[in-house]
């Protein structure tokens, strides 16, 4: 069966067979009809093969040895998890692994002080930051064909959110690694798409929850049961 028709896409995010049970996670588990590591071994094969090149083989090898280091105890037994590393400092670490020199830090005008907070202790850990706010170049919004009614402000001045531009200012900087702080949604995917340097997440916005997206999804059988009971437009 060819791995592009409509009955053999991965929905992982469905499956119920137990953690301990799981053919990803052990050797002699199983998985569901929709199991991408049964029945999608094409793709996962040509994933393997991007690991000859080098730098990706690197890239990957010391992200997972940054995300063992983040818990203690690991040689106890049984293992209990106890994670221990917040992700700034993960940041830092791996950066640091990497022998990264130059980082990007990518952020919102709503997050400037969060930024230059962020950049501080980059600097004082050693790295050579360079940042870029999301209005760079104070583009008007009727630029990219809004309406006046479309804006925030309607009948007030906006420039647009440019992630294009902080991915061109990022790019032509050589920043070795991208930090994104809050960036809006569908701008930080035009950002990620455009950006040469690999990109990580310190924050993501949302501007509800004080920037902690996950407070919808612990809520949706109280506080947020509108998003299973009712349509989003």
């Amino acid at each position: 069966m060819s791995e592009s028709t409509k009955e053999n896409l991965p929905l992982c995010a469905q499956c119920s067979v137990p953690d301990r049970e799981k053919i990803c996670l052990t050797s002699e588990g199983r998985g569901p009809k929709f199991c991408p590591t049964l029945h999608n071994t094409e793709a996962i094969e040509q994933a393997k093969r991007k690991l000859s090149d080098s730098p990706t083989l690197e890239f990957a090898r010391k992200a997972s040895i940054q995300e063992a280091e983040c818990y203690i105890n690991r040689d106890k037994k049984p293992f209990v998890a106890h994670p221990v590393k917040p992700r700034l400092q993960e940041i830092i670490e791996f950066a640091g692994k990497m022998e990264f020199k130059r980082l990007g830090i990518v952020f919102c005008e709503g997050l400037r002080r969060e930024a230059g907070a962020v950049a501080r202790v980059l600097k004082k850990q050693g790295f050579e930051v360079v940042s870029a706010v999301c209005k760079v170049g104070g583009v008007p919004k009727e630029e990219i064909g809004l309406r006046d009614e479309e804006k925030i402000q309607i009948g007030a001045e906006e420039t647009m959110c440019n992630p294009l531009a902080q991915a061109e200012l990022m790019n032509r900087s050589q920043t070795e690694l991208n930090i994104l702080i809050g960036l809006c949604v569908g701008h930080d995917s035009l950002f990620f798409k455009h950006a040469k340097a690999y990109t990580t997440v310190l924050a993501a916005k949302d501007r509800v929850t004080g920037h902690n997206p996950l407070a919808a999804i612990y809520t949706l059988d109280s506080y947020s049961e509108r998003f299973l009971k009712t349509k989003i437009e």
